[in-house]
């Protein structure tokens, strides 16, 4: 009947279960044709034509679905129902059309479903349409933005700030949140201020604690006890008045469970549970969806199809009770900024299919198939309610006021099966409070708080000394003489670093990027060393920085955030149909290239001294003796200057080089140990200096100096993950001591050693190399495990014995014997240099020499390795008959139908001939 093209194998392999016979299921494996990363692909002077190529790895992919449309001359397209998808399918229509596969009279339908069920595959086919043109504009307008961007822009990084990788339309703006956070963090000044607890009892004996909330019948604001004195002030005003309960507030509170996930959402729970990044999520979250277990995983949409929400009120009522289903369904309305991929929320195609049932051998696809079936039946359960308590303390002259709060859970409702993660710290107002009446004494329950107060005490150097009042004070903490009333210090927190989690809620609340580009996003900015990770948060790196710097300065437009969000709506008009995309583009266009010829006579110099200029107080922080903090403090005659490395890194380092050289890293501080002119001193080690340095191949520990007898004195670079500032006098002279001898081995007793080489961590037996999973096992490894982990590489080195065979049928009738082995990809049989493998029907234990001998001889035919040649002619005829019976119901994602090879050849020759920039995958 039809040719019928997805994007993956999983996927097609799914969609053919449900098609069954009549239909061919190939996959593009993606976008077939793209930008060629060359001048002029998008020819700006003739209104933004863009010149296409065919991957090279695409052609076999395309090569197979023209075989397959020589049978079956109908197409349809079954692509994700987005605008990748849309353009996947309008760039397969194009490519076939040119490559003459179609043709106008060809049918070509484009068929789009939520969830590949048998029930959404089917009547997605029995509803077919056109190709949209208007998201394919939407996505060439984005192509060509990103192009004339990326290709216009990363030259200019390259030739003015040396190390810079590249810049892109949003992953800068992306990189700018990055690292203005973090300068604020660097700017961020602690505020101190102290709070004040009593602990309490009832009447009845129950204990609960209080906040003191105000003092001399006045409001405490949040910085009105700034000082260790005035905390003292109100611990002793508290403790010398007689309290009672002022009033109890009961108030009923409800809690509505979270709507169903869409991509950011999932990307950010799936953060907060499990620190999964954005692109760990969505790949597990691809998985499923090519499964058929969820709907599709790319939206802005958190609309639910009323069939589905029928189908979660039935389950909740099954599994939970009908006091657990609210009385109508729940509706949830995207509220996103620049919603504009109004797909269905992600959810399962099964309601009543629970984790339990599913046995998902990969880790990530369990844990995100639990959190999405929870969470799409958590939001339509009925709300949990609960009652919110306050009350409040007060001595008997109104000079101190005290509240305690609490929550009690009535109903737990959603919270049955699901609460959401949360970024930030919980207070402790749901904690439960006893029984308390108005009008009652709230006496303090003496020696309550000695317990946290020893604590405190513990962790604090400070003598613990009393007032003569009776008071127990140390650093931080202040406890009255019955331990009742305590007084503590604390400081205001700089704002959090970024996770993926909150970076992705970031972005799309000031609406920049799309669902299908928040993980390749956050991916590609730790890919190009801007951004690491550190226990899931995300800081910038120096190159990040000054790559920020250099374009806030020299391009501020196109990084500001309500520029970029501002071209995201555009381009959703364009979308909608509401705009040219070409307009766009020219409009754009007029202004970048302006820029751009701008910074054509920037010398380096110049760029250094600008970033230099900008991040000025955070380079050079206040020194504690008033002193110039730009003055060299190893010569005091030169000033410290922003240097950049051959490598792309940055440091700090004395204008006066080279008769000084002084340096030190950039966010690092004078006070971090003693600074010598040749860089950080971390020690001495038998009289030599160990000092840790910055060269023109990242960072690295030396010992001694460079004399005239000792011109290279001995050097480590440090290991990739080791950040300078971690960097002590025993981690260098563990570098320096490499390679480490472990010991001798126990067959011949040669001398195993351990290393860092320029593949990383190994260790080394004679000729024997194996490699160590991690660097930090270089110091550690022992004998037994050097000698296990070299054994197995023995085992699979080039000279490591052959296996042994699993059977020996006999000798071939040319000489040597027939064997039966056990493969990687099965058991085969082996005789000399033909091994064939057995078909599944054939076990090793049954087969026989005589089918051994057929088996071979049939792979001795086709491979040209044998002598029953001839038979080659044939075999082109039988596996096109073959493909004839089983082409319409299995899938052919992976072989293309291919001619006889004597004629496949010279075609093959002729197109590999030719290599030009297209060829190649990354621009």
């Amino acid at each position: 009947m039809a040719v019928v093209v997805v994007e993956s194998p999983a996927k097609a392999k799914t969609i053919n279960k449900y098609l069954g016979p009549g239909y061919t299921v190939l996959a593009s494996f993606g976008h077939v044709r793209d930008l060629p990363p060359k001048d002029g692909s998008v020819d700006t002077d003739n209104d933004f034509d863009m010149k296409w190529e065919v991957a090279a790895d695409s052609r076999k992919h395309l090569r197979a679905i023209t075989d397959a449309l020589k049978d079956d001359n109908a197409l349809i397209l079954a692509t994700d129902p987005d605008r990748e998808g849309e353009a996947i399918s309008w760039h397969l229509t194009e490519a076939l059309a040119k490559s003459r596969a179609i043709n106008k009279d060809t049918p070509v339908q484009r068929v789009v479903f939520n969830a590949i069920t048998k029930t959404a595959v089917t009547e997605a086919m029995k509803n077919p349409r056109a190709v949209d043109m208007e998201l394919v504009r939407a996505y060439l307008a984005r192509r060509a933005l990103d192009y004339l961007v990326g290709f216009n822009l990363s030259p200019v990084l390259w030739r003015k700030l040396p190390g810079a990788k590249s810049a892109g339309r949003v992953q800068s703006v992306c990189l700018r949140l990055i690292v203005e956070r973090e300068m604020e963090i660097e700017a961020f000044r602690a505020q101190e201020y102290w709070s004040v607890t009593a602990a309490l009892t009832t009447p009845r004996g129950q204990g609960f604690s209080a906040r003191l909330v105000s003092l001399g019948g006045k409001k405490l604001d949040k910085f009105d006890l700034p000082t260790a004195e005035s905390a003292e002030i109100a611990v002793e005003a508290v403790h010398k008045r007689d309290l009672f309960v002022q009033s109890v507030e009961a108030k009923p509170a409800s809690r509505n469970p979270s709507a169903p996930f869409m991509t950011s959402t999932l990307q950010q729970e799936a953060s907060r549970k499990f620190g999964m990044g954005a692109k760990q999520c969505m790949s597990a979250a691809q998985r499923l969806y090519e499964a058929g277990l969820i709907t599709y995983m790319r939206t802005d949409g958190i609309d639910m199809a009323p069939e589905a929400v029928m189908a979660a009120r039935d389950e909740i009522a099954r599994r939970f009770g009908a006091n657990y289903v609210p009385k109508s369904p729940r509706m949830y309305k995207n509220k996103a900024k620049n919603a504009q991929e109004a797909h269905e929320c992600i959810r399962p195609t099964d309601m009543a299919t629970g984790p339990e049932k599913l046995r998902l051998t990969d880790a990530d696809q369990r844990r995100l198939y639990d959190l999405i079936w929870k969470r799409t039946i958590a939001c339509q359960m009925e709300a949990a309610r609960m009652e919110r308590t306050t009350v409040d303390i007060a001595s008997r002259d109104g000079q101190v006021g005290l509240r305690a709060t609490g929550q009690v859970v009535l109903f737990d409702g959603f919270l049955k099966i699901y609460e959401e993660g949360r970024d930030d710290i919980a207070d402790d107002d749901d904690k439960r409070l006893p029984q308390i009446m108005q009008g009652e004494a709230a006496a303090l329950e003496r020696g309550a708080q000695s317990e946290a107060f020893a604590r405190l005490a513990g962790k604090d150097d400070s003598v613990l000394e009393s007032t003569a009042s009776g008071m127990q004070c140390i650093a931080g903490a202040v406890l009255d003489d019955g331990g009742a009333v305590l007084g503590q210090q604390h400081f205001t927190q700089p704002p959090a670093r970024y996770t993926e989690a909150t970076l992705v809620k970031r972005m799309e609340e000031l609406g920049i990027g799309r669902p299908s580009t928040y993980a390749s996003i956050v991916s590609t900015i730790q890919e190009r060393g801007y951004v690491r990770k550190d226990k899931n948060r995300l800081i910038p790196e120096d190159k990040g920085r000054l790559v920020t710097v250099f374009l806030v300065n020299y391009f501020r437009k196109y990084l500001e955030y309500d520029f970029t969000a501002d071209l995201e709506e555009q381009l959703d008009d364009v979308s909608a149909g509401n705009r040219d995309y070409k307009e766009v583009l020219a409009r754009f266009w007029r202004d970048f290239s302006a820029a751009i010829a701008e910074t054509a006579d920037l010398r380096i110099t110049e760029v250094l001294d600008k970033i230099d200029e900008v991040l000025s107080p955070h380079l050079y922080p206040p020194r504690a003796d008033g002193s110039d903090p730009r003055s060299c403090p190893t010569c005091s005659v030169g000033r410290l200057h922003l240097k950049t490395s051959r490598s792309g890194g940055a440091f700090i380092g004395c204008n006066n080089y080279p008769d000084c050289r002084y340096t030190r890293p950039l966010a690092g501080e004078e006070g971090d140990g003693e600074l010598s002119g040749e860089g950080k001193l971390l020690g001495h080690d038998q009289g030599d200096p160990i000092s840790l340095r910055t060269g023109r191949f990242g960072p690295y520990v030396q010992r001694g100096e460079a004399t005239a007898e000792v011109p290279k004195p001995p050097r480590a670079s440090l290991p990739k993950g080791w950040a300078p500032e971690t960097v002590d006098l025993e981690r260098a002279l563990a570098l320096l001591n490499l390679p480490r001898h472990v010991g001798h081995h126990p067959e011949d007793g040669a001398p195993i050693e351990a290393a860092i080489g320029r593949y990383g961590p190994y260790v080394k037996h004679n000729s024997t190399y194996a490699n160590l999973p991690e660097v930090d096992e270089v110091f550690t490894i022992g004998m037994n495990r050097a000698v296990e982990l070299l054994a197995a590489k023995a085992s699979r080195g080039p000279r490591a014995s052959a296996a042994a065979p699993l059977r020996s049928l006999g000798d071939h009738p040319s000489g040597g014997p027939v064997q039966v082995m056990a493969g990687r990809y099965g058991p085969y049989v082996k005789w000399e240099k033909v091994n064939a493998t057995l078909p599944g029907e054939m076990t090793p234990e049954e087969v026989t020499l005589e089918q051994a001998l057929e088996l071979i001889a049939a792979k001795a035919g086709k491979s040209g390795k044998g002598k029953k040649a001839p038979a080659k002619a044939k075999a082109p005829a039988k596996a096109k008959a073959a493909s004839k019976t089983t082409a319409k119901t299995t899938t052919k994602a992976a072989k293309p139908k291919a001619p006889a090879k004597p004629k496949a050849a010279p075609k093959a020759k002729a197109a590999a001939k030719p290599k030009t920039a297209g060829d190649q995958d990354e621009s």
